[in-house]
């Protein structure tokens, strides 16, 4: 009975100590494979491109604001949200590891920030032009 307790217990204990693991953070570059394939499956699609991904960037959209409304011209800097006033992190890899490290939180902010930008999902080709423009960006 007391092996048979045991072994239970160390069981669980194995199983939790594998549950607490960090989960592995990809790369941005990473991020951007994935977005490449969702972009593939569009007719036409000849890539990404960084001054593409600048202008939509910076330019003003159906809702009247930009990317830059909170991020500021220079991705590589703390922004502050344009309603609220809380600050916000630096956009660009470079200046912020964390960004674009989890896929699940990438498609969230891009699904919030797209529609509050431009009042409707971003597509893949706009998620990879902006992406592969930020990785361009240095600190």
């Amino acid at each position: 009975m007391l092996r048979k307790s045991y072994t239970s217990g160390l069981m669980f204990m194995v199983i939790a100590g594998l549950a607490a693991q960090p989960v592995f953070a990809e790369t941005p570059d990473q991020i951007l494979a994935s977005i490449q394939n969702d972009a593939k499956a569009t007719p036409g699609f000849q890539g990404f491109s960084a001054a593409r991904g600048e202008s939509f960037f910076k330019a003003k959209h159906g809702k009247e604001s930009s990317c830059v409304s909170c991020h500021t011209d220079n991705p590589a800097a703390q922004g502050k949200h344009a309603t609220t006033g809380k600050p916000v992190q630096p956009l660009a890899p470079s200046a912020n590891a964390e960004r674009f490290s989890d896929p699940a939180k990438v498609e969230k902010w891009f699904k919030r920030n797209c529609n509050d930008v431009l009042g409707r999902v971003c597509t893949a080709q706009e998620k990879g032009d902006v992406l592969t423009y930020l990785l361009t960006i240095k600190k």
